[in-house]
């Protein structure tokens, strides 16, 4: 454990400037957002909650161009890779399902593959509760405890400075005026507010009578023909903004798209909530209906992934409840699920 000061935690940011492109989480109003960090500004805000935005979209774009005239090239190339500051546990659990798909199963892409090699994770603690988190209930603490290089901690006047990785290690050690030995008394006040910040969540968890994932082995064989399904979807609008949103969704899409002078492959994030998701170039279309995909969108977080992967690809994060405009809730499906069960 180390400590940083709030004055020398922007010259960390200032020194990371020099080999990544810096983003940071900020607050304007009640939106919380990731922005680049050139100069210091006022609204940089380490503490509180997940951003709205996903953590995977610094690792697969929303669209890119992964071959050009039909030859696979190498990963595309940017000026530098990414430092993200204050990424919470919520988000990193979603490596566990991003990495089975792209990097530690039988296909591997290189595009994710070096993106996580070289980006820069710094994580942050939850510093409150919004009403939408429901992470104690998916296995996740309100604070990281693993994929970060290193992890802050808000405490009065700066931070304490847990390292996580090998990177993390290098990149404090090369920069030891900037760091000192934490005190005990930051020690207790980050375990303090760690230990208040579960009570906020357990509070929610409560209140909405969320059920905690040890009751959803086998909740989706056994609700696979439930009226739920069609009961649930009938507000969809088809939107997809909670796959889209979701920091383990990962479905894409392949495209050609002719150029003036060359023909292009191209990904973009996929839903599985639109109607085309699933179809085939017969026509055949294994989720014809809303509530089908309704219902394969839980399978796969729900059954499939722990099945394969043993893991549930929800992190509690809260995201895709605040982003349907249709108030398609999954705590309440969860809790529907549970019941019938």
């Amino acid at each position: 454990m180390a400590y940083i000061s709030n004055h020398n935690f922007f010259k960390f940011l200032e020194v990371l400037k020099n080999n990544y492109s810096v983003y940071v989480p900020v607050k304007k109003g009640s939106q919380r957002f990731y922005k680049h960090f050139d100069e210091p500004f006022e609204d940089i805000l380490i503490g509180e909650v997940r951003p709205f935005e996903p953590l995977k979209a610094f690792f697969t774009r929303s669209r890119e161009r992964v071959a050009k005239d039909f030859n696979p090239e190498t990963p595309q190339t940017k000026d530098k890779p990414f430092a993200i500051i204050g990424v919470k546990a919520c988000d990193l659990k979603g490596f566990k399902i991003q990495d089975y798909v792209f990097k530690d199963h039988d296909d591997k892409d290189p595009f994710y593959i070096k993106n996580r090699e070289q980006n820069l994770i710094i994580g942050a603690d939850c510093t409150c509760a919004i009403d939408t988190c429901f992470c104690l209930a998916l296995g996740v603490r309100p604070y990281p405890q693993e994929d970060f290089d290193i992890n802050l901690s808000v405490v009065q006047g700066g931070y304490v400075v847990e390292i996580g990785s090998e990177k993390g290690e290098a990149l404090v050690a090369k920069h030891p005026s900037l760091f000192e030995e934490t005190k005990a008394a930051f020690d207790r006040e980050k375990d303090n507010q760690r230990t208040r910040v579960i009570k906020e969540v357990e509070e929610n968890i409560k209140k909405y009578d969320i059920p905690h994932q040890d009751l959803f082995e086998g909740i989706i064989e056994r609700n696979y023909e439930s009226a739920l399904w069609t009961d649930e979807v009938k507000t969809c609008v088809e939107c997809g903004a909670c796959t889209i949103i979701c920091p383990t969704c990962h479905c894409f899409l392949l495209y050609d798209q002719m150029d003036k002078e060359q023909m292009m492959r191209l990904r973009v994030w996929d839903s599985c909530m639109l109607k085309g998701y699933a179809k085939v170039a017969g026509g055949a279309n294994p989720c014809p209906k809303l509530w089908m995909r309704l219902r394969n969108r839980f399978e796969k977080k729900f059954d499939f992934f722990p099945k394969v992967a043993r893991v549930y690809a929800c992190t509690g994060c809260g995201r895709c409840v605040s982003a349907c405009p249709a108030k398609i809730d999954i705590r309440k499906v969860l809790r529907r699920l549970v019941n019938n069960a």
